[in-house]
């Protein structure tokens, strides 16, 4: 059955959709708000157009701006195919003219489209999902400003009381709520070890008596104040408890996470490999759409992680293979952290990795390996809904 072809050039405020039918001619081509009302009359508009024909809607976001264009289009049983920016991009460099608009944008993406077959379809989230990318989401960018404030409390009692500095792990709940209290080396000292020791005993400071004898021995090795000193120490006092208080939510919203990753069906299965817990667990889910539709073999996602390499071979030169430039980055991590931790925990992985140490591989290179067997590992369990046993099952042939 002949078939039109919808590119859209997704917007904040505004979309624009450019209509092609089979012979690359242009039907439709106008801007769009990122309203319901308007998004429907364009729907009408391309069913009008179609007369009967498939319509296939491109689009080069999966979510974010256009999430109410796809709902409505999902609603609407349309067929919906996703083509990335960056393909795009480097697709546009093969037509005629070098202005960049959307018009231009949405013509290249349903013409590559109209042209490709290996596009993966938009597949909607359910609601597990979206909250689960939302709570993953979130515990990211609470991760990174906890790093952020950290780094920027560290330059700071370097530069004022760098002996301190060098014998804290702020890392740890004790540090953080020393400085809270005390931040000079004149103010540790006046205090005492005694009195340290029974301060930080009453704020529930774990090994309070050789935190506190650290403190007082780094204390007794600088008797200088430096330049804007009372400045300073007010800025880690600040900075210590925002990290405290970025730690809390952070622990909030594991606890979240953990909850909502055990009422998934697949949670059980996904947590048994040794590695993956409840927050990598979610992470995985959300960077494969909560089920394996997308990808038919182990192969498939393992490239879409990143745990494969991609050759680069030309002429004579062949067997040349590098890290790969596409993948996702998210989900990468995953397979690589749960590999790191799994050598620790599992003797199937520690067996992998010390065999693969044994072939010359450097630790990077043998930890890659391991993710990739273990992509398929996971793959084959999701396929069979088993859980991951260290002894593997005796298959019996009849």
């Amino acid at each position: 059955m002949s078939r039109i072809w919808a590119g859209t050039d997704c917007g904040k405020t505004h979309h624009h959709c450019l209509v092609m039918d089979s012979e690359g001619e242009t039907l439709l081509s106008r801007r769009v708000a990122n309203d319901e009302p308007e998004l429907l009359k364009l729907l009408d508009e391309v069913l009008d157009l179609a007369d009967g024909r498939n319509v296939t809607w491109a689009l080069d976001m999966t979510g974010g701006e256009p999430a109410l264009l796809i709902a409505l289009l999902v609603n609407h049983g349309q067929e919906l195919v996703y083509i990335p920016g960056v393909a795009v991009n480097r697709a546009s460099d093969g037509y005629r003219g070098q202005g960049k608009t959307d018009a231009r944008d949405a013509r290249v993406i349903a013409d590559q489209a109209r042209m490709r077959r290996d596009l993966q379809p938009i597949r909607p989230d359910d609601d597990a999902t979206v909250e689960l990318r939302l709570l993953t989401e979130r515990r990211v960018d609470l991760v990174a400003e906890r790093t952020r404030t950290t780094n920027r409390l560290r330059s700071l009692l370097t530069s004022m009381f760098p002996a301190l500095e060098r014998v804290l792990d702020m890392g740890t709940t004790g540090a953080l709520t020393l400085l809270t209290g005390y931040q000079t080396p004149a103010a540790i000292r006046r205090t005492g070890l005694r009195r340290l020791t029974t301060w930080l005993g009453n704020r529930k400071v774990r090994n309070a008596e050789a935190l506190a004898t650290k403190a007082t021995e780094a204390a007794e090795r600088q008797h200088t104040a430096v330049p804007g000193e009372s400045a300073v120490a007010r800025m880690v006092h600040t900075l210590a408890r925002e990290v405290m208080a970025l730690n809390e939510k952070i622990a909030e919203t594991d606890k979240l996470i953990e909850g909502r990753f055990r009422e998934h069906e697949l949670a059980e299965v996904i947590q048994s490999l040794p590695g993956i817990g409840s927050v990598l667990g979610a992470e995985f889910l959300v960077a494969i759409g909560s089920s394996l539709d997308a990808f038919p073999s182990p192969d498939r996602l393992a490239a879409f992680a990143g745990v494969t390499p991609a050759p680069r071979d030309s002429g004579k030169v062949s067997g040349n293979l590098h890290r790969p430039q596409r993948y996702h980055r998210r989900l990468q991590r995953v397979f690589y952290t749960s590999a790191l931790v799994s050598i620790q925990f599992d003797p199937n992985s520690r067996q992998f990795y010390d065999r693969k140490r044994a072939e010359g591989k450097r630790h990077t290179q043998a930890v890659l390996a391991l993710a990739r067997r273990r992509v398929n590992v996971l793959w084959a369990q999701i396929r069979d809904r088993r859980c991951y046993q260290v002894t593997p099952p005796v298959i019996a042939v009849a």
